[in-house]
């Protein structure tokens, strides 16, 4: 197997087509002149679960298929895998193509390169959580020393520490989600398959799950290919998103480019049905603060925020490191009393956001907020502020 770490695309699909049936020639024919899934079963009895469908994967990114039953994604994500083997085109990880894998390669790339997580956990009612964790390190003949240690380290990692010894049938919808979620990551996969893993979980443990699994790729840095049926969790995971219907895709892009420029009717629909609260983020209605130093002086910070046209502005430190807040009010008052710097007038207790903060999460804290809301890079650099206005016109 060649493994060329500079290729930027971990998986390539190209020109992949699943068909069930016998007429598969003639289906085929119909299929390249454009008639319907549903014409071509019709008149020749073959069900085109896929056609001709492309797309690229970048190494590390959360790329998500969604679509409605019958759409197709499922079938694709088990040709990544070959659960499914496809009629035609093919499927390239890190430059090989795995249809032509012999077994000992397939279950190398299985074992190693790429895990699945299942809608129905997948779970081994036999063992407790530490076994079930472990098992594919088990298979892979990995010392049991070593296998608990690593599967220890995972059922940390996803909020489980103290169940290790817990049977599974003892656990909730959520923590058997997490349990499967730890077990794929055991193998230190580089590519994590996730067929609608969430779509059993009530709401509420869905949205941490959600949370959950973006703060775990964040830190190890997994590829994620994620099927979905649901246009906000698409939008709120996925880096990438490719939408299918009856198996063709139909649009492949990010969720702001497909929201600017939807492919036709059907991705619109979709699009439109979609909460935009959770859809949109902060970077997204940012703008540019008013910035000053702790060093300035008030009245350098007052005419700062004169010619800008704002009452309030950012006091950063070096490399725009984000201090505080000090309002036109303050700043004059410091003036009078003769302040030599803005150092011990600004404010310092407020809420902040990252870029990535979806605006559901924004509007509590714009409703009762003074001052338009610092965004903060990781570092804690000032990106940007969010306003009161500039979140409730977004939901418009």
């Amino acid at each position: 197997m060649n493994h060329s770490r500079q290729n930027e695309y971990i998986i390539q699909v190209e020109h992949l087509t699943k068909l069930y049936g016998a007429n598969k020639a003639e289906a085929e024919r119909l299929l390249q002149a454009g008639k319907s899934k549903a014409e071509v079963f019709a008149k020749t009895g073959v069900t085109a679960a896929l056609w001709d469908v492309s797309f690229r994967v970048k190494r590390g990114e959360v790329f998500v298929i969604i679509g409605l039953s019958g759409s197709g994604k499922s079938t694709v994500v088990r040709m990544l895998n070959m659960l499914n083997r496809p009629t035609g085109g093919r499927v390239i990880y890190d430059n090989s193509e795995i249809e032509k894998f012999g077994r000992k390669d397939l279950n190398d790339y299985r074992r190693n390169k790429i895990s699945m997580v299942f809608q129905n956990f997948g779970l081994m009612s036999h063992r407790d959580v530490l076994g079930n964790v472990a098992y594919g390190l088990e298979v892979k003949g990995v010392p049991r020393v070593e296998r608990e240690k690593k599967a220890m380290e995972m059922i940390e990692m996803v909020g489980l520490k103290g169940q290790e010894r817990t049977p599974i049938g003892s656990l909730s919808g959520g923590m058997k989600q997490r349990v499967g979620i730890a077990r794929a990551l055991a193998n230190d996969p580089e590519v994590l398959l996730m067929d609608e893993p969430f779509s059993a979980l009530d709401p509420l443990v869905r949205k941490d799950m959600q949370f959950e699994l973006l703060s775990l790729q964040r830190k190890l840095e997994n590829t994620v290919v994620f099927i979905t049926h649901d246009i906000n969790e698409a939008f709120k995971l996925g880096d990438t998103v490719a939408i299918m219907r009856d198996g063709r895709l139909i649009q492949v892009g990010t969720p702001e480019e497909m929201s600017a420029h939807p492919a036709d009717d059907y991705v619109r629909e979709f699009i439109d049905s979609a909460d935009k609260t959770k859809v949109l983020c902060a970077k997204h209605i940012m703008v540019t603060p008013c910035v000053v130093r702790e060093k300035d002086t008030p009245l350098h910070a007052v005419r700062e925020m004169r010619s800008a046209g704002v009452s309030s502005a950012y006091v950063v430190g070096s490399h725009m490191k984000f201090l505080g807040v000090v309002g036109i009010e303050t700043a004059i008052h410091a003036i009078r009393e003769e302040k030599p710097s803005l150092a011990g007038i600004y404010e310092t207790d407020l809420e902040t956001t990252t870029e990535d903060t979806v605006i559901s999460d924004i509007l509590p804290m714009a409703a009762v907020t003074k001052f338009p809301i610092p965004v903060l890079e990781e570092d804690g650099s000032l990106a940007g502020i969010v306003s009161k206005a500039s979140v409730l016109s977004s939901l418009l």
